[in-house]
């Protein structure tokens, strides 16, 4: 049985849903965000970077980081809910301008249409790609070895998303669409943002950021600090 939470939840997602643009993101951005989010390690905080990548120069050229205290378990197909408000924080901390965004997560590629990257790219009104490392949900067929080989991520006769090969023998990434884009665009746009390796920069650098940010301070370190700054008075 549905606990009333939960079925307002899904209320929220279908109405996201039906909110939903599919179009062509023509000409692809250059400028590009990523978003990631994880956990402190007493699990009490949810962390979240969010960057900006330029296409054309292959760097990153913007960083913000954001934090919420954890509100809500983990229950399958309601991520955004307990990741969202520490991401949309993140996001709109960002000052650059930039044409679309890459989410750590799904898209459409969801039992009710609106995984993460379709309920924050909805909320904001942005074109948003879900780029996720695992299925949640759906079938497939495993794709040719060699980047760029794709197949059809399929609910029963729906297509949903993309399974993409974005390096070669490597295992491949789950692309779903988010808001104002469509499956050919975002496929287009992920494998320009690759560089050679498994994950686009635009998420791959989130992630890395994220990862820094769960990273504790080492004691010693922070005495070296503390003499040096008593020394340096």
């Amino acid at each position: 049985m549905l606990t009333p939470q939960i079925q307002d939840w899904k209320k929220v997602q279908q109405e996201l849903a039906e909110r939903l643009i599919v179009q062509p993101l023509n000409p692809l951005p250059r400028f590009v965000a990523g978003v990631d989010a994880a956990f402190s390690t007493d699990m009490k905080t949810v962390l979240a970077a969010a960057v900006v990548y330029d296409r054309i120069e292959r760097k990153i050229i913007e960083v913000r980081h954001a934090d919420r205290p954890v509100l809500v378990p983990y229950i399958p197909g309601f991520l955004s809910f307990r990741e969202g408000p520490a991401v949309l924080a993140a996001i709109r901390a960002l000052r650059h301008e930039f044409g679309v965004i890459c989410f750590d997560g799904q898209g459409i590629a969801h039992p009710r249409r609106c995984g993460i990257a379709t309920h924050m790219s909805i909320t904001l009104d942005v074109p948003g790609i879900g780029v996720a490392k695992s299925r949640l949900f759906g079938t497939y067929r495993e794709p040719g070895e060699l980047a760029g080989e794709s197949s059809p991520l399929m609910d029963n006769k729906e297509q949903i998303g993309v399974v993409l090969r974005t390096r070669d023998h490597v295992r491949p990434l789950f692309i779903s669409i988010g808001h104002r884009i469509n499956l050919a665009s975002a496929v287009e746009l992920v494998l320009a943002c690759c560089d050679g390796k498994r994950l686009p920069e635009p998420t791959r650098q989130a992630d890395i950021e994220v990862a820094k940010l769960k990273k504790p301070v080492a004691t010693d370190n922070l005495w070296t600090q503390l003499n040096a700054a008593t020394h340096n008075t």
